[in-house]
Order: C-alpha cells, then structure tokens, then sequence
C-alpha cells in the first residue's frame, strides 16, 4: 500500500551574500535561517571583475573578464572562505563558499534559482558617502533582490542605527 502522506520536501538552501572584510553578522543571521529551515547553507561571493558573456542550453557559462583580476578575484574568495570559517565555527548547519561572475544581484538570483534557494541573505552597505554615492548611482543590492525574483530576502543591518536626528547622507 502506498503512503499517502510522503515525507515533506527538505526547503531550498539558504544563500548568504558576503563580500570580504563585511560583519560575520550576515553569516551568523543566514546559519540561523538556514539551522531553523532545517537545509544547508550556500555563502556566496560575486566577482564582480567578470561577467557572463554567455550562457550555453547546457549550462555552460562562459565568462568574460573585464580586468585581469584573476588573483584578486582568488584572494577575495580566499578571504570569504577564511570569514566563513571563523564566522560559522559552531554553526549547526552544513555550509559550503561558492563563487558567482557578474552583476552582484544578478548573479545571487540566478544561483538561487539554479539551487532552488528557499531564502537569500545579504548585508546593508557600511555608512559613508562614498558607499552612499555608489547605491545612488549602481541601486542596493537588498533593493534589485527584492524586486526581480521571488523568494524572500533578509537584510541584515551592519552598521549602528542612525540617531533619530541624523539624516540620510542623501537626504
């Protein structure tokens, strides 16, 4: 006799989105969403040096690269790896790095999609006018996720709150 009531399906991966020297609180929020969702846990970094220049009906990406930053590229993921490390020493979660190419939202949607992810975590920008100027200009990050697929996104705030005084620096 069959069983009518099949086991539930395990929930997507978790995807935490990090880029190196970011506060370990984005690794620790995302292995919390992912240790309650009971499924593993993907720290993704995007290169941003390199871009898809196209996609093969097989899967194969070819990318292009816009600078020779082959070393850099390894040296920030080098750095990912060594924050995940630190970061989710006790965690209670099966947890591995991947990297991405391209447009850093881009890019985390389409690995998403590729690992049917349940949840997609990234991290504010750190205060500062420079940091400001670039949102302005290029668009949050947090901001493009939450507008261009369906999953849920979770921002996790990584500077100090602004006083309730202070302005925005756009503001």
């Amino acid at each position: 006799m069959a069983d009518d009531n099949p086991a539930p399906k395990r929930p997507g991966v978790v995807i935490a989105g990090v880029v190196p020297g970011q506060s370990p609180r984005v690794l620790r929020a995302a292995a919390r969403q992912a240790a309650l969702a009971g499924t593993d846990l993907i720290v993704a970094h995007v290169d941003t040096t390199r871009f898809v220049a196209f996609e093969d009906p097989d899967g194969y990406v070819s990318p292009s690269t816009v600078d020779v930053a082959g070393a850099a590229a390894k040296a920030a993921l080098s750095e990912v790896q060594a924050a995940a490390d630190a970061a989710l020493v006790d965690a209670q979660v099966t947890w591995s790095v991947r990297q991405a190419i391209g447009d850093p939202a881009l890019a985390l949607i389409h690995l998403a999609d590729e690992l049917d992810a349940s949840l997609l975590v990234v991290g504010t920008r750190k205060r500062g006018l420079g940091e400001s100027l670039r949102e302005f200009l290029t668009g949050s990050v947090a901001a493009r996720l939450t507008h261009r697929q369906r999953r849920p996104v979770l921002v996790v705030p990584l500077g100090e709150p602004l006083a309730p005084d202070e302005e925005l620096v756009w503001e």
